[in-house]
């Protein structure tokens, strides 16, 4: 399983949580979860991108994205059962889905499969946290890089098929100026830019060019894994 969160669960532990996963292709735009609707499934990323987002009077407003490191709908667990957001498919992929309740079943019995989802917990809303700040603080060429670099991480890939439409709506930002701040990241030679996709040619100088968010977000979800491999095998 190429899911970070699982590869991490103790092979006692996957095997109980094994009974109830269910494989499942996700579809470009598919909708994971609706705001205020029940949450009926927890999905483990194995491959593609999921944005995260707030939708309010037809606008949308990108909290995170998750890829292979994650698990969408993962917030349930603290005991919510409507979700607070829209989740949708960004770039096509698969994922292992588990429904809430028998999740919830699973953890009460097995702690270090709490453990480690309640650690990716943690990351994830340091993430929503700081997309928030990031939005009101930072310039549109440092929020660009920075989300250039998370989509990046997530799908461990450094081409991304992503419009300059999407990156305007998702970012509360005018397309002219996406466009613009692209067009100065091909000038530098830090990406290229194809119909519909991303090529990323430097990626240490983006990381640069982006805000702190950067850095504080994916050190997050770093420290969330290498806690864990801290701990030596679990048996």
């Amino acid at each position: 399983m190429k899911n970070s969160i699982l590869a991490r669960i103790p092979l006692q532990d996957l095997a109980a949580l094994g009974e109830f996963l269910e494989p499942i292709v996700l579809r470009e735009r598919m909708v994971l979860h609706e705001p205020k609707k029940s949450l009926d499934y927890a999905y483990f990323i194995e491959s593609g991108l999921v944005s995260l987002r707030i939708v309010a009077a037809g606008s949308i407003l990108e909290t995170a994205v998750i890829g292979y490191h994650g698990a969408v709908g993962a917030s349930s667990l603290l005991g919510g059962h409507l979700s607070t957001h829209q989740s949708v498919v960004l770039f096509p992929g698969s994922a292992h889905r588990i429904r809430v309740e028998d999740l919830r079943r699973v953890i009460n019995d097995r702690p270090r499969i709490r453990e480690q989802l309640s650690r990716y917990i943690q990351a994830l809303s340091l993430h929503s946290a700081q997309a928030g700040l990031c939005g009101v603080r930072h310039n549109r060429e440092k929020r660009l890089a920075c989300w250039i670099c998370l989509a990046s991480d997530a799908v461990d890939a450094d081409v991304l098929p992503i419009t300059h439409d999407y990156l305007s709506s998702a970012l509360g930002l005018r397309r002219a100026s996406v466009t613009e701040t692209l067009i100065r990241f091909e000038e530098q030679r830090l990406i290229r830019k194809m119909r519909g996709v991303l090529q990323l040619d430097e990626r240490k100088c983006l990381e640069q060019k982006a805000c702190s968010c950067y850095k504080l977000i994916s050190g997050a979800y770093a420290a969330c894994e290498s806690t864990s491999s801290a701990m030596g095998p679990l048996l």
